[in-house]
């Protein structure tokens, strides 16, 4: 929107929330569904109802009802209904007062999804249909439950998806969920387990890395393993206690990040598992940390760093690309370290070239790939043959090869770093590539 302000495209109308904000979310919204040709469109507004900040998107869907009609347009509220032990019962209250905000801002939900401890029994469903203007079997329980994919099974015992479909005027068939059974049976029941130390700096917020931890759930289903986590503040880890730290490892995943704070305790763990020969995963920080940790102690450039910690270092490994191509909109792309950080990123899905006979191409099995990234700093080229002489491999560049993707070491059981985040495009029956082989290795190192 402030791109289409600073073309002239509203030409001189003041901009406002509404209609401006608004439709551009709208716009958004439409957008998902002419890109993908999906049948349904299932968009969530985060937050809690009354926050100021959810104001604008609230307002959009109040109006995509009005644009849709009833029939093409479902709103879901999911609302908390507290127990309480003291008393021996639910409390409807909160979901009556959110409803009540939402009624005022022109929303009426249609279905009501009931975050619980325990099931919502049949009176209170009706307390809450007839304070709330909803149809009694439009009142649903979301309990609490030991793994987050029983969820859809639960909603089907419910009877949640055959509500939605007869609400949205469609064919209400019996759903198949034979895989999700699947999935459930076999995080329930794993044949062996790892135990995979995440490195880094976010630890004691550990929802910061929540796509992360999803995705490494999602390698271990698909080996047959559970995964244990061990978060490491890599700002308490140096040469002294790094062995300590990590014993009973079987992997090491350093994740993204900004900022030097905390770097050198991720190098410190990269240099163990490359030294002690533990699989190894590092994720856009983590694969340039990678790189920095082999230049100083492999090739010998003692002082290689990142350009975002060291701009007066004389070897910067890593370094702020100042131009490169961008291939999905095929134009030329300009920066400095002056320029805004939020728009100078590489943000968004690009195109990653695989090269064969690397393990890179023995996950994707295919020498093209798209993949997910965020970030301002890239793999300095001018160090690249070095680099490789001393054995590390670029398994992954950008299709004209001016951008690193992937590094590796074909000489060790598995060590990977990735510029971009695969954590992103991992799903529950369909595990990423890099995950999925990660922790098979995981896996093969804990057998020894």
């Amino acid at each position: 929107m402030l791109n289409k302000e600073r073309r002239g495209e509203y030409l001189g109308e003041t901009v406002q929330v509404i209609p401006h904000i608004t439709n551009e979310i709208k716009s958004f919204i439409y957008s998902v569904q002419e890109k993908t040709d999906a049948d349904i469109v299932i968009t969530e507004i985060g937050g809690t109802t009354g926050d100021i900040e959810s104001q604008p998107f609230l307002e959009a869907i109040r109006q995509l009802k009005s644009e849709l009609g009833r029939d093409n347009c479902l709103n879901i509220h999911l609302t908390l209904v507290p127990y309480l032990k003291a008393a021996g019962e639910h409390k409807t209250k909160p979901t009556q007062h959110s409803v009540k905000e939402l009624l005022s801002i022109g929303i009426q939900p249609d279905i009501i999804l009931c975050r619980c401890e325990h099931s919502i029994p049949e009176e209170m469903r009706r307390k809450i249909a007839l304070f709330c203007n909803v149809d009694q079997d439009a009142v649903f329980s979301s309990v609490d439950v030991g793994n987050i994919y029983e969820v859809p099974l639960r909603f089907y015992e419910e009877g949640f998806d055959q509500k939605v479909a007869i609400m949205l005027r469609l064919p209400a068939r019996n759903a198949h969920l034979e895989d999700w059974k699947k999935l459930v049976y076999d995080c329930a029941n794993p044949q062996g387990s790892v135990t995979i130390a995440i490195v880094g700096k976010y630890v004691d917020l550990k929802e910061a890395y929540k796509s992360l931890h999803e995705a490494l759930i999602h390698g271990g289903v698909a080996n047959r393993v559970s995964v244990n986590l061990r978060y490491v503040n890599s700002e308490n880890v140096d040469d002294s206690n790094v062995a300590a730290t990590f014993a009973g490892c079987d992997g090491i995943l350093v994740p993204g990040g900004f900022g030097y704070r905390g770097v050198e305790g991720k190098i410190a763990a990269i240099r163990y598992a490359r030294e002690n020969r533990i699989p190894f995963f590092g994720i856009c920080l983590g694969m340039q940390c990678a790189v920095i940790e082999f230049a100083r102690h492999v090739a010998g450039l003692e002082d290689a760093n990142s350009e975002e910690f060291d701009p007066l270092s004389a070897h910067k490994v890593i370094y702020l690309m100042t131009e490169w191509f961008d291939f999905r909109t095929k134009n030329l792309e300009k920066r400095d370290a002056e320029s805004d950080k939020g728009g100078t990123m590489r943000l968004g899905a690009y195109p990653c070239k695989i090269i064969p006979d690397t393990r890179a191409f023995e996950a994707y099995g295919k020498e093209l790939v798209e993949e997910r990234h965020r970030h301002r700093y890239e793999f300095n080229n001018a160090f690249k043959d070095l680099l490789e002489e001393k054995g590390m491999v670029f398994s992954g560049t950008a299709p004209d090869g001016s951008l690193m993707e992937i590094v590796e070491l074909p000489d060790h059981p598995w060590f990977l770093g990735c510029q971009f985040h695969p954590e992103f495009k991992s799903r529950p029956m369909a595990a990423h590539p890099l995950f999925r082989e990660f922790i098979k290795a995981a896996k093969n190192n804990h057998k020894k």
